[in-house]
């Protein structure tokens, strides 16, 4: 089957946004040999709110694996991983609202079917620097990214979309909103985003202090709001105003002084303002990620308050969902229903985040009920049962598709198994070719392997530690399609490759 483009379409794919999100799901397109034009409004990559200390972000172990097995996890490493110490004093691993919980008290053996692996522990990566991997990733395999050009709006038919650019026009088959909370793709595709209203307006600004000795480091609750200073001057604040001073106009020296004297209850004074954004808890999220030749992606999908850092995981997780399926339907080897598992897999995982970040709202409010209750959690937190719970949602440890019935592993991130000679399964996906592996060297599952053409791989061999397993198909992304302990049953292996994979013209 080979369904290729019109000569008329410059592009299979158009994506509209160049920051981490539109730049893996381009890499992941151009992974599959797909045309791809990556749009930017912007005219350089780089800004202060990308650099540390504001640009550090804490990505979850979905993230971590999906870099590792597309070979991209070294080049992140610095500033560096946050490996469990061994024989150390507790070191904080993540926190909800502000409230820390340690690696001395995780558990991870509650978490079924995971192997150590390089990509087994949290991370914490600077925003400029994801964005300089991924960009150096896409441009190295064919990516095209044109920078100062910003999408005004588009028009779609029956075979593909024109978008309208300023005084420049672009066509492709498909187009691609990662374009942020704003999304002019969303807003031009007529989709709707429904949700909840802010409750505060959150700050991030770097400011010299005439006295800083009148606020303390670290999280600060208060009877107005919360401040949290990382080191002096540098500071995230939120004030529970219903987000009306968000994006009413620049940010100035007197205002962010203002807020913080109202926060932290002193008349500390501000000599310079140096770097400021606001932000908001509105959380909100598309119901429904296509229209036609037109996809979502990202904050463009689904927005809420950064606490926690899941909002740049959230949007990765969508690409690597999507990328592999929408390279599928373009060179028309998608089985039925292949791009519309988009939706059906991500919304489910964009709703439970939302609902976390609300949570986390929810007992930072400055009221006698939130912190009576913010109390209780920071009780639970402390115990290991609770800490490993709160680590699992952080982390997204336990993440998992509903795939139907079948198999505990079946919609779960495959382990990283490490056969005899050293190889791991995260290398043998790092082309994104889907694997049929077979610990028991059946020929039945050869032959059926063979089905599919080039989209997967055979793979058999021993393996270090099996888990139980007989036979397992793994999708390119990573998770697993269908698992077998015992006999095999090779009719049920095609069945559950039948929904991610097209038989191959020669099968």
């Amino acid at each position: 089957m080979n369904n290729r483009h019109p000569t008329s379409f410059l592009f299979d794919v158009v994506i509209a946004g160049a920051g981490p999100v539109g730049l893996l799901l381009a890499c992941e397109l151009r992974l599959a040999g797909v045309s791809v034009l990556v749009l930017e409004q912007a005219e350089s990559p780089h800004s202060p709110l990308k650099k540390l200390p504001f640009g550090m972000r804490g990505l979850t172990l979905p993230t971590i694996e999906a870099f590792y097995r597309r070979g991209l996890l070294d080049s992140l490493e610095a500033p560096g991983r946050q490996a469990k110490p061994e024989g150390k004093p507790r070191k904080q691993a993540g926190h909800f609202a502000g409230i820390p919980f340690d690696y001395d008290r995780i558990n991870p053996s509650m978490w079924a079917y995971r192997l150590p692996s390089p990509a087994d522990s949290n991370m914490a990566a600077e925003m400029e620097r994801v964005e300089t991997v991924l960009a150096d990733r896409a441009q190295s395999i064919g990516v095209e990214i044109r920078r100062g050009v910003r999408v005004e709006g588009f028009a779609q038919s029956a075979d593909g979309v024109t978008i309208q650019a300023g005084d420049q026009s672009f066509e492709g088959r498909w187009l691609v909103g990662c374009d942020g909370g704003r999304s002019v793709v969303r807003k031009g595709g007529g989709f709707s985003f429904v949700g909840t209203d802010p409750e505060f307006t959150g700050y991030s600004v770097q400011v010299d202090l005439a006295d800083p000795e009148k606020l303390k480091l670290g999280r600060q609750l208060t009877p107005t709001g919360m401040y949290f200073q990382t080191q002096p001057g540098h500071f995230g604040m939120v004030e529970f105003d219903s987000g009306a001073s968000h994006r009413t106009g620049p940010i100035t020296l007197a205002h962010v002084q203002a807020v913080l004297r109202r926060i932290s209850q002193t008349d500390v004074t501000l000599t310079a303002l140096r770097v400021a954004t606001s932000w908001t808890d509105r959380a909100q999220q598309a119901t429904e990620y296509r229209k036609g030749r037109v996809l979502l992606a990202g904050d463009a999908a689904h927005i809420h308050s950064p606490l926690g850092g899941q909002g740049l995981n959230l949007g990765l997780g969508d690409v690597m969902n999507l990328g592999w399926k929408l390279a599928a339907t373009v060179r028309g080897e998608a089985p039925d229903g292949l791009l519309d598992s988009y939706f059906s897999e991500r919304h489910p995982i964009g709703e439970q985040i939302l609902a976390w970040s609300r949570a986390q709202v929810s007992i930072m409010r400055p009221s006698p009920h939130a912190r009576a209750m913010e109390s209780i959690i920071r009780d639970l937190i402390a115990t290991r049962d609770g800490a490993t719970y709160f680590a699992d949602r952080v982390w997204n440890a336990s993440m998992r598709y509903d795939l139907g019935d079948g198999h505990a592993l079946a919609g779960r991130s495959a382990p990283d198994f490490e056969w005899t000679d050293g190889t791991r399964l995260a290398a043998l996906l790092a082309d994104g070719t889907g694997l049929l592996i077979d610990f028991d060297h059946r020929a039945p599952l050869r032959s059926i392997a063979r089905r599919w053409g080039d989209k997967v791989k055979y793979v058999r061999g021993e393996v270090k530690d099996r888990l139980g397993l007989t036979a397992l198909l793994v999708r390119p992304d990573g998770i697993v399609a269908w698992a077998c302990e015992g006999e095999v049953n090779p009719e049920d292996a095609v069945e559950a490759g039948s929904r991610w994979f097209a038989v191959h013209d020669g099968g």
